[in-house]
């Protein structure tokens, strides 16, 4: 069957068409009014497994390469990425977590259990300081995950005190005995995290006024607003964002939700690197199965909140597979292919697409753990892999602020399987999902470009892709081309180049002039229209992700 993909903003609507095998996209480059906020770029570190200890601290006695503590290989490369948000300490973790644990002289902390993730013992040598510190390193928002579940009021409304207060206040003066005279901006706060599991076992009515009597008193100190956020549903929980939106309402600035590309809570979740075609393809459409449930979502908020002050954060989201055969139970390790660089490729268009309710975005996590940006080890000096989806989220980077143009796309689709759940958007009688073989998303920067990305999610098979820009005159092109020979392919320690970008940058351009890039193996081919202004033909190799600017 073939479809017709109309996308804009607001939604994604299917409708029956008949195409022909080659895709075409039109860009509405006079319509976007949307901004795509570069906060859906964010990231998220919870003190689970080496995603804090051995992935972002070392310490500053360490023999491993570091910035007092910080490691420098993992720096450089976030601050690469402009990380424009880090969510922590969790998680799971957050609603057992007590600040007070996490400062004053490191020697002096106490130690904890991580009761979540594997019984860890924690030194608590990584705490407020540090994590804020971390984030004017990397020139980003801080987002602080509030203990509701096993915390006070007291002590969440003490905690943004000594943050945030610089007046003559006793957490302020307790925050300068501890080193900082000056307080930091903090701008988000949740006020707890998966409260209908982890976070509490709650049901929405107990939180919503657990939620309105603690944002009662996390207030704004000394010219700092906090933008706070309820605790969200997970995934098809619609029920969970009615009762927020019906008895909490404008008392919140937003509300998050967690999405997984996930096959199963409580069996296997299947290996990150040992899957066929079929698992490959169904985790495509599970993926963009996050379309369906964040419109749902806003349907829901819209009918309280019809002029969308209150933001939508998907503030979890990403990939999990089973962990690594050899690594430690409970730490969520994963490898990161191929096939995980599409589902944030397509997650990112897919945000893109409604960006009007949707404000930000957490990728989980952002070293070590389940889909990584980054995977480190501390041996012989310490070591630092790039993962596909690290490559992804820096070719994505153009679009952070950029102003998001509707388009419409015309391609190929195919049947996958999915998993029978009621709940989700699938043809329940046949048993499968529709899923379009191009994804497309495009955008105008601050400086008037208009960058550009586009999947292949196909195996086997190039796609040549038809783009009208209405009279834009094309002068330039410039980008990159993500790919590799097989989409199990990874890089390690041993091979940490296996999958990496191929950047293109094109001479001033002559009507009908073709340029090719890549590889002879995986050739990229733009070609001007000699007649028409603004006519663009891309050839895109199968399972390819690229992303240019014109």
């Amino acid at each position: 069957m073939k479809k017709l993909l109309l996308i804009s903003c607001l939604s994604g609507i299917f409708a029956t068409a008949t195409l022909a095998q080659d895709a075409t996209v039109t860009i509405n480059v006079n319509d976007g009014t949307q901004k795509i906020h570069k906060e859906i770029y964010g990231q998220f570190a919870e003190h689970l497994g080496t995603c804090i200890y051995g992935g972002l601290w070392v310490g500053p006695e360490s023999a491993i390469p570091n910035t007092d503590g910080y490691r420098n290989d993992v720096l450089g490369a976030l601050k690469d990425l402009k990380v424009p948000v880090l969510r922590w300490p969790g998680g799971c973790f957050a609603d057992e977590y007590h600040w007070r644990d996490g400062i004053g002289p490191r020697s002096e902390r106490p130690k904890m259990q991580n009761n979540n993730w594997g019984g860890t013992i924690e030194d608590n040598s990584f705490g407020t300081h540090e994590f804020l510190n971390l984030c004017e390193l990397l020139g980003c928002e801080p987002y602080i995950s509030g203990n509701v579940g096993s915390g006070t009021v007291e002590e969440l409304a003490k905690w943004v005190e000594y943050m945030t207060s610089d007046g003559d206040t006793p957490m302020a003066k307790l925050r300068r005995q501890n080193g900082r005279d000056k307080a930091w901006k903090v701008k988000y706060l949740g006020v707890g995290n998966e409260s209908w599991g982890c976070g509490g076992n709650m049901n929405p009515e107990y939180y919503s006024d657990l939620y309105r009597r603690y944002s009662t008193y996390c207030r704004n100190y000394d010219g700092n607003h906090l933008y706070k956020i309820a605790s969200g549903a997970s995934d098809y929980d619609y029920n969970w964002t009615k009762v927020l939106m019906d008895k909490v309402g404008y008392q919140m600035n937003g509300v998050s939700l967690h999405y997984y590309t996930v096959s199963g809570w409580n069996g296997p979740k299947g290996s990150a690197l040992v899957f066929d075609n079929d698992e490959y393809y169904w985790t495509l459409g599970k993926c963009l199965e996050i379309e369906d449930v964040i419109k749902k979502h806003c349907d829901i908020m819209d009918q309280k909140d019809p002029r969308k002050r209150i933001g939508l954060l998907v503030d979890e989201w990403g990939t999990w597979w089973d962990e690594e055969p050899g690594t430690v139970r409970g730490h969520l390790y994963q490898q990161n292919t191929m096939r995980d660089a599409f589902v944030a490729a397509l997650s990112l268009n897919v945000f893109h697409r409604h960006c009007d309710r949707v404000r930000m975005a957490n990728i989980a996590q952002i070293v070590n753990v389940l889909q990584s940006m980054i995977l480190t080890d501390t041996k012989d000096g310490g070591h630092m892999v790039l993962t596909p989806t690290y490559h992804v989220f820096r070719m994505y980077t153009p679009f952070q602020e950029a102003t998001y143009l509707p388009l419409t796309l015309k391609c190929e689709d195919m049947n996958v399987r999915h998993d029978m759940r009621k709940e989700m958007n699938a043809d329940e009688e046949n048993g499968h999902r529709t899923l379009p073989l191009v994804s497309a998303s495009a955008a105008r920067t601050k400086d008037g470009k208009i960058v550009v990305s586009l999947s292949n999610v196909s195996l086997d098979k190039d796609q040549t892709v038809a783009i009208d820009l209405g009279s834009t005159a094309l002068t330039a092109i410039s980008g990159s081309l993500l790919t590799s020979n097989d989409v199990r392919d990874y890089n390690d320690f041993n091979n940490p180049q296996r999958i990496a970008p191929v950047s293109f940058e094109t001479a001033k351009l002559a009507k009908g002039l073709s340029v090719a890039t890549g590889d002879k193996k995986h050739p990229l081919k733009f070609n001007v229209d000699k007649k028409k202004k603004g006519q663009l033909t891309v050839q895109l190799p199968a399972k390819s992700i690229v992303v240019f600017t014109l």
